[in-house]
C-alpha cells in the first residue's frame, strides 16, 4: 500500500494482527510471468516468535500454489468493515461523498507445504476455529479414513512469514469529531449489516 495519509495509518502492530485475525478471509496475490494470479482463502495468522506467518490452504488444482516458491512476493489482503458515507450526514460543508473502510495488507515470500502432517494440522485448526462450539458441529475425524486421506491430498498449504504489514483505517479522522458521530449515527440509521459493522467500528477505533 503506497498512499497511506497520516491521518489513517495504523502502525501499532497488535492492533495491525487483532484486524488479521478477525477478517481473517484473506486475498492472496502473487505475480507470475502471465500477470497477477489471485485466490481467496480463510487463513491462520500465527506467531512465530517476533515473525508473524499467515497460513492457509488451497485446492492441489490451483496453481497459484506453484508460484509459492519462498522467492516470489506474495500480498495478503485483509479487508474489514467498509461502506458509502454520504456528505449530508456531515455538520461541517461543503463536503463530497466518500468511502469508510479498514485494510490490511500483508507482504511476504509464502512457501507451498505438501507435507501430509502440516496439512492436516492447518485443515483441522481452520476447522475447529469455524466450527467453534456448535452443538454435533463437523469434524474431519468423523469422515471415512480413505475418504478424507483422498482430500487431504487434494490440497496444499502454505506458509507466509510476514515481511512488512501496512495498516489503513479511513474512518474520517480528518473530519470533526462531531462529523464522525452524525456518521455513525447515520450508519445505524441505515439498517443494513454492513453499515452497522462500520459504525460499530468506527465507534472502536475513530476516537469518537
Amino acid at each position: 500500500m503506497t498512499y497511506i495519509p497520516r491521518h489513517f495509518r495504523v502502525s501499532d502492530g497488535q492492533t495491525l494482527q487483532d484486524f488479521m485475525r478477525t477478517y481473517d478471509f484473506a486475498t492472496v496475490v502473487s505475480g507470475s510471468p502471465e500477470g497477477l494470479v489471485t485466490s481467496h482463502v480463510p487463513v491462520l495468522v500465527r506467531s512465530s516468535g517476533p515473525t508473524l506467518v499467515i497460513v492457509g490452504h488451497m485446492a492441489r488444482a490451483n496453481h497459484h500454489w506453484r508460484l509459492m516458491d519462498g522467492a516470489t512476493p506474495a500480498l495478503a489482503v485483509f479487508h474489514g468493515p467498509h461502506g458509502y458515507v454520504s456528505p449530508t450526514w456531515y455538520e461541517t460543508a461543503p463536503a463530497v461523498p466518500t468511502w469508510n473502510y479498514g485494510v490490511v495488507h500483508a507482504h511476504g515470500l509464502p512457501t507451498a507445504n505438501e507435507d501430509e502432517t502440516f496439512v492436516r494440522g492447518v485443515l483441522e485448526e481452520l476447522v475447529r476455529r469455524y466450527e467453534g462450539d456448535r452443538p454435533n458441529g463437523w469434524r474431519p475425524e468423523n469422515l471415512p479414513t480413505d475418504f478424507y486421506d483422498r482430500m487431504l491430498r487434494a490440497i496444499v498449504a502454505f506458509e507466509m512469514p510476514a515481511t512488512r504489514l501496512d495498516g489503513k483505517f479511513k474512518l474520517g479522522q480528518n473530519r470533526s469529531v462531531e462529523d464522525r458521530r452524525r456518521t455513525i449515527a447515520a450508519l445505524e440509521h441505515e439498517g443494513s449489516r454492513e453499515a452497522a459493522w462500520l459504525a460499530e467500528f468506527m465507534r472502536r477505533r475513530a476516537g469518537v
